[in-house]
């Protein structure tokens, strides 16, 4: 695996191929992200990662300085998945000036959800998604649904803004008890990490139930939320959503149950589609 830091570099590294098949990341890379790179593999003529913690999606009580940093072992462990091309920019390299010119995704899509606890999230996601794949030369992108929210927004801004870019949506890796992978479960005690299935619990309950005809969707929501509280959660949101753009959910269609909740310090999110 070629490891590349700057933008010559990167262009050089990449001037042989037509189509890069890339997937984004933070680092502190786990099996979820594994399973991206081995997704992607087969679907270009080059597997591209990126390593770039965005200050842009962070909020200002958010952990930006906090957020692991596991280079050494991400590379490792990327090399050993097959990939082919690392890029691991600075910040200085990705943002040479300040970012003014940003993307605001349309709020009926970003402000809501995710949105609605992260105010800015998907501009800073969006911003640095494009200029990632740009860089790249980006033909296929390879996203995790785990992040169902972000899949969407970024399919809508490819589609609008006609990039040439294919992208991928990858179903979540779970560990054996259940529990979404996602680089913020190593935030968890033992203790919490003992709890933190009663997530994907909660939404399998409440996809059971939409399964089996219930159609009262505001108190199934509202169950789900009570659930999480007994349980010792502090729930942002349980939801009902259609699959295809997040609208409202309606019977008869292909929902997705979605929660996000904090579990002691640790902010958790998981999604089921039904």
């Amino acid at each position: 695996m070629r490891i590349v830091h700057t933008l010559p570099e990167l262009a050089e590294a990449l001037q042989p191929y037509r189509h890069p098949a890339v997937v984004p990341t933070m680092g502190n890379l786990h099996e979820g992200h594994l399973d991206l790179v081995r997704i992607a593999k087969p679907l270009g003529d080059v597997q591209v990662a990126t390593i770039f913690v965005n200050r842009l999606q962070f909020g200002p009580s958010e952990d930006f300085d906090t957020y692991p940093r596991t280079f050494a072992a991400d590379c490792a462990q990327l090399e050993a998945a097959g990939c082919d091309l690392l890029f691991a920019p600075t910040e200085a390299t990705l943002y040479p000036q300040p970012q003014g010119f940003k993307v605001v995704p349309p709020p009926e899509l970003a402000d809501v959800l995710e949105g609605q606890f992260r105010p800015g999230f998907f501009s800073g996601v969006c911003t640095v998604v494009l200029k990632l794949l740009a860089c790249t030369q980006a033909r296929t992108a390879v996203f995790g649904k785990k992040d169902y929210q972000q899949l969407m927004v970024i399919r809508h801004m490819v589609a609008q803004f006609n990039l040439p870019v294919r992208i991928v949506g990858a179903d979540t890796r779970r560990a054996a008890d259940g529990l979404a992978m996602s680089s913020r479960n190593g935030y968890l005690s033992a203790a919490e990490r003992a709890q933190a299935p009663q997530l994907h619990a909660a939404l399998q309950t409440l996809a059971q139930a939409v399964r089996a005809g219930d159609s009262d969707f505001e108190a199934l929501q509202e169950q789900a939320m009570a659930q999480l509280r007994a349980q010792g959660w502090q729930p942002d949101y349980v939801a009902l959503r259609r699959q295809a753009d997040l609208g409202p959910a309606q019977p008869g269609q292909s929902l997705l149950a979605l929660a996000a909740a904090r579990l002691g310090s640790t902010r958790l999110i998981d999604n089921l589609e039904i």
